[in-house]
């Protein structure tokens, strides 16, 4: 007789499944389908795709590997097969991670990666951070030990739990021949494992192929705006990541930074969109505080340096660095007003993650989460905390991924107190010995 969960089924394991059965006799089960199948059931085995995750994710006698959901299904000659499906929300055996809303790490140094790696369920890395924050810091690749792209994601597929998924960058989404970037996907795939690897594809608007090189040269500024599109440019992005996913990836399509970027987005079928923080909150407040200068002195030079920060943040192209002020001020005003950043729903810089919940609760791809990144400074992140706490969006959690640079997630497990309590208590203890 064997149980899974509560309750009891008089049947054997399936002959030569019993070590794997044994792995899965704590699996839960509902009383509704334990009394469906009760009298169908003549063995209990596990599934090909059982076997497979073992394979690539050997486990302690006795479980399974965290990032994977069990699931049951019954065959057509009596067995009840026990199946792990890709979930990271799910710890290890099946159970559910102790938070509903998930963590990840921005990071390619493996050293960070090994410190938090129980308590993530997705990395997330791009060019930049392998490059500029990993190879190319002398501080962090200590000895120059790490030499290619490669050898960093082969090493952080190595320590990171096997409950995370990684999401990797292709090193040019404008590579004409889809047949290379495929192959460059394959490679990622083969190097971190089918059931880990997340192909991340950005969003390239007004950037071209015939156009990206202006960013690597000169001023490295595009000569057109973020809005002087072609129809085919800015879906270029859209056009990869549905492509991805039609060969089996799950892809994470990042650079999403306002909410109406959203809707077209999940047409791509992605894994993960994204919630981009930081730049556009700093960015909110310093376009407020020259309109209010503005509004308060008259002083045209507070419109004049507005002109020259829209230009040096690709919201004016250089060639529009002498815009008529009133229409740099009406440009303003309806930033702000369409970030809501003088009312509830946008003065924390967070009204594109309201909204992209809200968009996510009405989809047609209930297993997309939503990846709030690229955070900084005392306030992002614990109002964050504090939003997903809100009514109307704790039935959303599940929905979440927050990543941001390790150093950045672990400044929040601590406080003053932390430090007057570690006085008291080791003072304390001191004086006992």
């Amino acid at each position: 007789m064997l149980k899974l969960g509560l309750y009891s089924f008089a049947v054997p394991a399936a002959r030569g499944e019993e070590d794997h059965v044994k792995r899965v006799l704590d699996t839960e089960i509902c009383r509704d389908c334990y009394l469906a199948l009760r009298d169908a059931v003549r063995y209990i085995g596990v599934t090909e795709g059982f076997r497979d995750v073992l394979r690539d994710f050997p486990a302690p006698e006795g479980g399974t590997p965290s990032g994977f959901r069990r699931d049951i299904k019954l065959e057509a000659d009596g067995v009840l097969r026990v199946d792990l499906a890709r979930d990271i929300s799910r710890g290890r055996n099946g159970l559910p991670r102790p938070t509903k809303a998930l963590y990840s790490a921005d990071t390619a140094d493996p050293y960070e990666v090994e410190a938090i790696s129980p308590f993530i369920a997705n990395l997330t890395c791009n060019p930049g951070i392998v490059y500029d924050l990993f190879i190319n810091n002398p501080r962090a690749n200590v000895g120059n030990k790490f030499r290619t792209r490669d050898e960093v994601m082969a090493e952080i597929g190595r320590v990171l739990d096997p409950g995370a998924d990684i999401s990797v960058e292709l090193n040019n989404p404008f590579e004409k021949d889809f047949g290379k970037l495929l192959e460059e996907a394959e490679n990622f795939r083969e190097m971190l494992g089918k059931y880990r690897v997340v192909i991340k594809v950005p969003h390239t608007g007004p950037v071209t192929a015939e156009n990206v090189g202006q960013l690597l040269e000169g001023d490295r500024k595009l000569e057109k705006g973020y809005d002087e599109i072609t129809t085919s440019g800015a879906m270029l992005g859209h056009t990869l990541a549905l492509k991805l996913h039609e060969h089996g990836f799950r892809v994470n399509f990042t650079l999403m930074f306002e909410p109406f970027q959203t809707q077209l987005a999940l047409q791509a079928r992605p894994y993960f969109i994204n919630t981009f923080v930081r730049h556009r909150l700093v960015q909110s407040m310093k376009i407020k505080e020259l309109i209010n200068a503005y509004d308060a002195t008259g002083n045209i030079a507070n419109l004049e340096a507005l002109r020259a920060y829209f230009v040096s943040n690709d919201y004016y192209p250089q060639s529009k660095a002498g815009t008529d002020l009133r229409d740099v001020l009406r440009f303003g005003r309806d930033i702000i007003r369409y970030r809501r950043f003088e009312d509830e729903q946008g003065s924390d810089g967070l009204d594109g993650m309201r909204h992209n919940l809200r968009v996510l609760r009405n989809c047609n791809l209930p297993d997309t989460r939503l990846i709030v990144c690229s955070m900084e400074g005392p306030y992002n992140y614990p109002d964050i905390d504090k939003l997903l706490c809100e009514p109307e969006f704790l039935d959303m959690n599940d929905r979440v991924v927050i990543t941001a640079p390790p150093d950045y997630l672990a400044r929040f497990t601590s406080t003053n107190q932390v430090i007057s309590y570690q006085r008291r208590f080791m003072n304390a203890a001191e004086g006992q010995k």
